[in-house]
């Protein structure tokens, strides 16, 4: 509660200063509130008195220069908004909107001094020009008419908060007649104030005291930004909590200055872009947001993971080397018993299969595919809900295109969003769907499969499944690679999985022998009537196979490639399957012409010929 005047009369909080410099900013604003207290006074001499006692007082208060006003601001700080906003465990500021502020004076040479309260508080003391600017604060259009914002540094989705088993919203207006908590002068009462009863609107001066009030049963729903809620949640553990409707209103979190105080928010807008181009405000963000916002599929996050295999690969690689370099050890030692050694090469290719596949992809599919899939299946639930939000608010755009012309949206002329938008939407919908498929795959190529069932197989589908996996391989190799599969071929019997290692052996081969990505690969399939027999043809444009050794290229442990950790057991046992499944493997190439591989299996029934 304000003090009164000497008639009772509540004083006004001091004027905004209307001076660019600190020399008559405090002296000027002392003066306005001597003259407001001289309205309340009735005797001539002590409103005198107030006149001179406040303006005394400010020129007292005040720093000696302007300069020393433009080298250091007071910057406004809630003391419990995490994690943007808030006292640390030794009652030190810290935070995102703290840590920013900071690199942005530091980067514009300004020093700074926070000042740390309630919300109600921080943005009294801007007003009153007790802080020269505030951390973060929600840009709304009740805001603006007091203060000026700068660029946004960061968004705010606004959360409904309930105790488990309470009923569920799914919007503001369903909220009517509910008791609901929520921040005092926070930007939610612009919000709520229409769809509610101000009696049953409940202010606390946190976020977390409403969170607390909440679970202890004293209201019915809090509305609470998503991040600081999930953070107070976790820290308090508060764990009969849940949010029941995320993204109810998405705000804009800016730097706030006094109205008009162009100067100030000129620089702090310079030097958010500095941050940004330098890198900066992505260092920042990430040490206090990245941890606890879901993480997205980007391809950063790809090619890291695809990293995690490469190196999971090298190991497994690694290991098989020097098993195979033992088991030639003892293969030199035992000559004279050739048939024995080769008869328990055989009784060990599925072991040796299934250890290698298990050993690079179930570690991955296990603690992988689990993480991937629940980020992923949130893209692919709410996508279809994002497109069809996206339509029916395209009707009202455009009436509001035909009536004022263009306008900005996210920075982008909305001429311009509305043709990119819907394919970004179908990219971004696309994208997931690619990802369940090659989770899904990595998934079902590792699973074990002793009994090596047969069953009839459509090899277009197994050479689909094979191209997946191998996609990152691909990509890497090549910038061509061609696809070209036949219509209406005939199944043919045998085991997926084991068909689907011979194809991935040969397409990463195939990859290795280019000696850069501007030579092609080429996949193709075939009905051959005449011998009835399915081909798989995979042909590259590398540096070929001499022909002394093209007899030898399925032989167990021959291989060009010794130099980069070639084992020469993935073609011995890419034909042990084919021999298996009644097929051939055949091989064509010269040196510097490239290589073709065909692979062709008996169909699993007759066809007539066409």
């Amino acid at each position: 509660m304000r003090p009164s005047g000497c008639n009772g009369t509540a004083i006004p909080p001091p004027l905004p200063s209307l001076r660019k410099t600190t020399l008559f900013r405090w002296p000027g604003r002392c003066l306005a509130q001597a003259l407001v207290c001289c309205r309340a006074l009735s005797a001539p001499p002590l409103a005198a008195a107030a006149v001179l006692a406040f303006f005394l007082a400010g020129i007292a208060a005040a720093p000696a220069t302007a300069a020393e006003w433009r080298d250091k601001i007071v910057v406004g700080h809630m003391n419990n908004y995490p994690p943007y906003q808030f006292l640390d465990k030794d009652g030190q500021p810290a935070g995102f909107t703290i840590d920013l502020a900071r690199a942005v004076a530091d980067v514009m040479g300004l020093k700074v001094e926070i000042r740390v309260g309630p919300l109600a508080d921080v943005l009294d003391w801007l007003v009153t020009g007790r802080v020269d600017l505030i951390a973060g604060v929600n840009n709304t259009e009740q805001r603006s008419r007091i203060m000026d914002f700068s660029a946004p540094h960061a968004i705010v989705n606004q959360t409904i908060f309930a105790r488990r088993g309470t009923p569920m919203v799914s919007s503001l207006q369903e909220l009517r007649g509910k008791k609901v908590l929520l921040l005092r002068n926070g930007s939610m009462f612009d919000y709520l104030s229409p769809i509610c009863d101000p009696r049953d609107l409940i202010p606390t001066n946190t976020h977390a005291e409403a969170l607390r009030l909440l679970a202890a049963g004293n209201a019915d729903y809090a509305v609470v930004a998503m991040l600081p809620g999930t953070y107070i949640i976790r820290e308090n553990k508060l764990t009969n909590l849940v949010p029941v409707a995320k993204n109810v209103v998405t705000q804009r979190l800016s730097f706030a200055v006094g109205k008009g105080n162009t100067e100030l928010l000129s620089r702090f807008n310079e030097g958010l872009t500095i941050l940004k181009k330098t890198g900066q405000y992505d260092a920042i963000y990430n040490k206090w947001l990245g941890v606890l916002e879901p993480r997205r599929i980007s391809g950063a996050a790809i090619a890291k993971s695809a990293s995690a295999v490469i190196i999971v690969l090298s190991v497994v690689l690694g290991g098989m080397v020097l098993w195979s370099y033992s088991l030639k050890e003892k293969v030199r030692q035992r000559t004279e018993s050739l048939s024995r050694a080769l008869e328990e090469l055989r009784l060990n290719q599925q072991q040796l299969v299934q250890a290698g596949k298990m050993a690079a992809l179930g570690t991955l599919v296990s603690g992988v595919a689990h993480e991937i899939n629940n980020p992923n299946g949130l893209t692919l639930l709410h996508m279809p809900f994002i497109q069809r939000s996206h339509r029916d608010a395209v009707r009202i755009l455009e009436e509001h295109y035909r009536a004022h012309g263009d306008f900005p949206i996210g920075g982008i002329p909305y001429t311009e969003l509305r043709e990119e938008l819907p394919r970004v939407l179908d990219e971004i919908y696309e994208g997931a769907r690619r990802i369940k498929r090659i989770v899904n795959g990595l998934k079902d190529f590792a699973r074990r499969d002793d009994a090596g069932d047969r069953e009839c197989l459509d090899v277009n589908a197994v050479a689909r499944t094979a191209i997946q996996l191998v996609g990152p391989t691909i990509s890497s190799s090549t910038g061509t690679f061609i696809v070209d599969f036949a219509d209406g071929l005939p199944g043919i019997s045998g085991n997926a999985q084991q068909i689907e290692q011979v194809v991935v052996n040969l397409i990463i081969n195939a990859c290795q022998a280019l000696p850069d990505s501007g030579r092609s690969i080429f996949l193709a399939t075939r009905f051959d009537p005449a011998a009835g027999t399915v081909i798989v043809r995979i042909r590259d444009e590398g540096v070929g196979i001499a022909p002394e050794q093209l007899p030898h290229v399925t032989d167990p442990f021959f291989t060009t490639k010794r130099t980069r950790g070639g084992t020469g057991l993935g073609l011995s046992i890419s034909a042990g399957i084919v021999k298996d499944h009644g097929g051939t493997l055949a091989f064509d190439s010269a040196p510097n012409r490239g290589t073709t591989v065909t692979l062709s299996f008996p169909c699993a029934q007759e066809v007539d010929s066409v």
